[in-house]
């Protein structure tokens, strides 16, 4: 990855909510998928804003920090009819090798994510960021404040 993208959690709820906003109305989904970890944060957004209480999980290992490898399925939510009438939620499509594995369980789900790079952007149903394929992202969860010397230093 030869670009970094870094992402504020300010930056996040806002984009988050606007997904939000697409999903309406509430009252037609039974609940959300949220897929761990990285979709943990965006569902717990969305079950906020459209008052969904109903969450499952599918957990996919395909992510070490920065490098992706073998994917792997820890946990699979168990939900009726190929998910229908749940959201599957993640924070991205990257290469759609997750996103496949993912419209493999639960064919039947409205399945989004906040961001979305060229490659995997047909497999969801909607986001709200494009990122360039050759960008990684940094999620407000992965970084910590800290102190930042100034430029001029005296």
């Amino acid at each position: 990855m030869s670009e970094k993208y870094v992402v504020t959690w300010d930056m996040f709820q806002m984009h988050t909510r606007k997904l939000s906003e697409r999903l309406l109305p509430a009252t037609q989904w039974k609940g959300i998928i949220a897929v761990s970890r990285g979709g943990l944060f965006p569902a717990a957004v969305i079950a906020r804003e459209l008052g969904i209480r109903h969450i499952e999980t599918v957990c996919i290992s395909s992510y070490d920090h920065n490098q992706q490898g073998n994917l792997n399925v820890l946990h699979a939510a168990q939900v009726k009819n190929g998910g229908e009438g749940f959201i599957v939620v993640d924070d991205l499509v990257d290469t759609g090798n997750t996103a496949r594995a993912i419209r493999e369980l639960y064919p039947n789900a409205r399945f989004v994510t906040v961001f979305a790079k060229p490659a995997g952007a047909n497999l969801v149903d909607d986001y709200v960021i494009d990122i360039p394929q050759n960008t990684w992202i940094e999620q407000p969860w992965d970084m910590g404040i800290t102190f930042v010397p100034p430029l001029a230093r005296k």
